[in-house]
């Protein structure tokens, strides 16, 4: 098809999602074509609806359609655990026991993409910090260098708040082979290792 039609348009939308290359991008127009126009009305209006009534938590920086998320709203803890992403969250709300609060940051110190402290959610964690009884800030960040340096940073930027912080624990994975365990991944995982 040529460079201006719908289909050509729409290939080109898909490819604007995150990890949809050309050939997947290809694959949900097919899709789309075969699909009822009345399931692509409710589809295109579904799209529209989301971009219009989700929206960041004020208190924490999650999505939600109000102005507090069900988690802020409903919960109590003295816990808050920092993620880098909203999506994050999914993660560890599917952890059995496991009810803190969450804060996210919307991403993370990056110098070489001209991302420093005060353009990620970190003015928000502290009023937090100084507004409600928390007890322990996890972060709980990736292993990439700028979750590293955020890591840091918080750890530095917290530490005179006389509030317990820790991060997760890093090193090889459950059902791992140590035979095809990387040096970095092994030496975190000694620094890590717990006493049994």
């Amino acid at each position: 098809m040529n460079n201006n039609s719908s289909f050509d348009k729409l290939i080109n939308s898909f490819t604007k999602i995150p990890t949809v290359g050309l050939k997947t991008a290809q694959r949900y127009a097919y899709s789309i074509i075969n699909l009822s126009t009345e399931d692509v009305e409710a589809f295109a209006k579904n799209l529209l609806d989301v971009k219009k009534n989700i929206h960041f938590c004020k208190n924490c920086g999650n999505w939600t359609t109000g102005d507090l998320c069900d988690i802020c709203q409903n919960r109590s803890s003295d816990i808050i655990c920092v993620v880098k992403d909203p999506k994050d969250i999914d993660n560890f709300e599917k952890v059995r026991d496991f009810k803190p609060l969450y804060h996210v940051l919307h991403g993370t110190i990056s110098p070489l993409k001209n991302v420093g402290p005060d353009d990620i959610n970190i003015k928000q964690l502290l009023l937090r910090l100084n507004n409600q009884n928390i007890t322990e800030v996890i972060i709980a960040l990736g292993t990439d260098v700028e979750s590293e340096a955020t890591s840091i940073y918080l750890s530095n930027l917290l530490k005179p708040l006389n509030i317990k912080i820790s991060r997760l624990a890093q090193g090889i994975s459950m059902g791992s082979d140590l035979e095809y365990v990387d040096s970095a991944t092994l030496s975190r995982a000694l620094l890590d290792r717990k006493q049994i």
